[in-house]
Order: structure tokens, then sequence, then C-alpha cells
């Protein structure tokens, strides 16, 4: 019996580990991230002003009730979205954060702890990413140096004052998709944020915002047609955290409940999902869709549920 003891542990640390990779259950995955987007809002929007946001998730699988990590402020939960771990963990503990106030609990070799677009980029040397983003604090919680491609453009003044239109910034993410084909692509709006910060969550010019946000949503979808990966592609929308009155960090549902989104090729049509949900599980649910090993630290994992 003795002689059978190492085959059994080595088999019971391989059944405790982070899902091994597997094969993509789909080419592409295209990332659409909304600042300050709560889900409160989605609740409170008539059907007809978010058609291709209430298309998705007729269409996919979602939730309104996915957590974000405390603080409920924005760097604090990019990085959870990005490298599937908790504040404690990941070390960023304000909403500008450029870097942890106490060194994560791993590495990437570029200062801070893996995220998707890095073992995308280890795993899948090859594959072609790239992240178009309005506010400068998403570059340092996303690495950068593992993408093939990232643009920083200003959106709004410091005021709200709209610098050049939600469909004009949208159009260089889709012209990238459809030149590119990325496996991986990632297209952050900060405008949302902006809108409840100086008008108001679910005031009528946060309401407004949501409803273009969605006209983009729209680019999007006809652009991945566009450029013949529709069929081939899972498209996820999330944000880090909703808010209350003008502001948010603080610890209330209004804050703290933002939407999950997943839809597209081999994902669970008209499905919500039931079980809990928190902010580093999206990482490893888009992972999970692209065939990827999961960090053995993270603390996200994949919802099988949400597949056909």
């Amino acid at each position: 019996m003795k002689r059978f003891l190492p085959l059994f542990l080595a088999w019971a640390c391989i059944a405790c580990s982070q899902p091994a990779s597997h094969a993509p259950k789909a080419k592409h995955v295209v990332f659409i991230g909304i600042d300050g987007w709560a889900a409160e809002a989605v609740r409170r929007a008539p059907a007809e002003d978010l058609p291709n946001i209430r298309s998705l998730m007729e269409s996919g699988s979602w939730t309104l009730a996915k957590r974000s990590v405390m603080p409920s402020a924005s760097a604090i939960n990019w990085a959870s979205i990005m490298n599937g771990l908790p504040t404690e963990m990941h070390g960023f503990d304000k909403w500008n954060s450029t870097h942890g106030t106490i060194p994560s609990t791993s590495d990437n070799g570029h200062g801070i702890p893996p995220t998707l677009f890095t073992i995308l980029r280890e795993q899948h040397p090859q594959a072609v990413t790239g992240c178009l983003y309005d506010w400068d604090g998403i570059g340092p919680v996303t690495d950068t140096l593992a993408m093939s491609w990232h643009h920083f453009v200003k959106t709004y003044t410091s005021t709200d004052e709209v610098i050049i239109p939600v469909s004009e910034y949208a159009s260089i993410a889709t012209n990238y998709i459809k030149e590119n084909k990325p496996e991986f692509f990632f297209l952050y709006f900060g405008t949302l944020d902006e809108a409840g910060h100086y008008r108001g969550w679910y005031t009528e010019e946060y309401m407004e915002r949501q409803r273009i946000l969605d006209a983009a949503v729209g680019q999007v979808i006809q652009a991945l047609k566009e450029a013949g990966i529709y069929e081939d592609t899972v498209i996820v929308m999330s944000a880090d955290h909703g808010g209350v009155e003008k502001g948010h960090g603080k610890f209330t549902l209004l804050e703290l409940e933002a939407p999950f989104i997943v839809c597209g090729k081999g994902i669970r049509e008209g499905y919500e999902i039931k079980e809990p949900m928190m902010q580093y599980d999206v990482p490893a649910v888009m992972a999970d869709i692209l065939g990827l090993q999961i960090p053995r630290d993270w603390r996200g994992r994949p919802y099988p549920q949400i597949y056909k």
C-alpha cells in the first residue's frame, strides 16, 4: 500500500490545483468595461433605451448582483477585474492607485500581479491583444507591457466636458478589431463615471450617457460582424462599481453592485446567474473562455453554468 501513496499524493495535488489550460471555447473575447456602471441603472432603464445591452442579456448569461471589492473605487476594482485578486492581495487601495500600497502576493515581473493580459501572453505568445482606455489609471493595473497594442485617448475634460464623442472614441477600437482580429480586446469607457460624479448617479444626464454607451456597444457588435469573427467571439460586459448621489467607495449595494453580461459562442442564452459573483471572478471567466490556465493564487473562478 505504501508504494501507492506518492501516486495518490501527486493525484491529490493535481486535483486541488487551479483549472489547467484547455481548448478555447471561443477564439476571440471582447471585454467592454464601463466605469461607474451601476446595476441599478440597468434596472431603472426602459428596455427600449438599451437595445444592444438588453439583446446581449437575452442572448447570453448575466447577473445584476456582481459585487465590487472594497473600497468600491476605480483602480482597486479594475485591478481585481484584471488580476483575479481581492484588495488585500493585489495591494491597490485608492481610486487612482498606480501601484500597490503593500506588495502584492505575486509579481509578474512588471511590478504588478499577473493579469489576464500577462497569462495570455505567457501561454499564447503569438496572440494579438489590445486595449483602448480614456482614463490613464487603467494602464498601471492591466500590464500594458504584455499587450500587442494599447492606446490612451482623453475623451472628456476634468469638468466632464466632451473632447471627442463616445462614438468617435469607440471607432478607434472597432477599427483595430476589424484590422487585427485580436484574440482579446479590452475597451474601457470612463464617461459614465464622470457623469455620475458631476451630474449624479441615476440623473437624467447619467441615464442619457448610458444610452449613448449602448449605441457604442452596437458599434462593437457590428465591427465583429464586419471582421468576420462574430460567430467565434464572446462579448463580456462589466463594471468596477456603481454609485449613489455623486460618489462611491462606501458600503451600500448601490455602490457595490455592477452588471456582468457574457454572450456569444457557446454561451447559454437568457440565463440569469443566481450564484454569488465577485469582481475577481470576471478574469477567471474570460481566461476559461480563452482556454488559459488560471494562476494558482487567483481567487476568481470560472462559471461553467454559463455554457450551453
